[in-house]
């Protein structure tokens, strides 16, 4: 009795990792998405150029780059608040004001919640995989289990693409709403912060970008149970 409760704990055990695997998966690869989008420089350089952010700011390009690099070193570095002062007309000119400076604040504690789930999510899925890829005969069961965490991410992404693709700004209003628990977020249409985001195509950038990561996943997994398949039946 004693061996036959342990079997059925064991077992109980193995599908929850599994289940747990299959469902940080998709976890993984969005928060390293949403992680490359906040330090991409050319999705900054691109909102600033597609909303011409020279003209409206008076900024060169030499500095409008300084301020996007500076939001990125931001993001990632332990400074609580935000100064970013740039040169305009061979003056110093303090690009944000207190609004979006509390704004930021509230943004920089989402982008490092971010940075915590993926590290979380990595480290249980290298646990997980290097577990099995020790052991040869269970690198099928690794192949199914990622394939099937890749279908999850795919299902996810093509529900969250539609969203973004057919009703957006409804979308970004829900995720503000919970997100953020003061108005801080609603910036008035002259405030320079709004120059340096392109939500819809950020938005479009993490969904692709996640997709991908799930299709190359998919796609070596499924490459592997069919030349394992092939092999046995040789």
């Amino acid at each position: 009795m004693y061996n036959l409760n342990k079997g059925i704990i064991l077992k109980t055990l193995i599908i929850i990792a599994r289940w747990v695997f299959i469902l940080c998966l998709p976890v993984l690869l969005l928060s390293a998405s949403i992680g490359v989008a906040f330090n991409s420089l050319w999705l900054y350089e691109y909102s600033l150029e597609k909303d011409n952010a020279g003209q409206v700011t008076g900024l060169s390009s030499t500095e409008l780059e300084k301020a996007a690099r500076g939001l990125i070193t931001y993001f990632d570095n332990g400074q609580d608040v935000i100064n970013l002062v740039v040169e305009k007309d061979g003056r110093p000119f303090t690009m944000f004001n207190q609004r979006e400076v509390i704004h930021l604040k509230d943004v920089k504690t989402l982008v490092w919640l971010d940075y915590k789930i993926l590290l979380i999510t990595l480290l249980y899925v290298l646990g997980y995989s290097i577990y099995y890829l020790r052991q040869r005969d269970k690198w099928s069961y690794l192949a199914q289990t990622v394939l099937i965490g890749s279908g999850v991410t795919l299902t996810l992404m093509l529900a969250f693409g539609l969203g973004i693709l057919f009703n957006f700004d409804q979308l970004l209003l829900q995720f503000h709403l919970l997100s953020f628990s003061n108005d801080f977020w609603q910036l008035e249409a002259g405030d320079y912060l709004l120059l340096f985001f392109p939500g819809f195509e950020a938005a479009l950038f993490v969904a692709i970008a996640t997709i991908t990561g799930a299709v190359i996943l998919a796609g070596a997994s499924w490459g592997h149970l069919r030349f394992n398949e092939r092999d046995r039946s040789a």
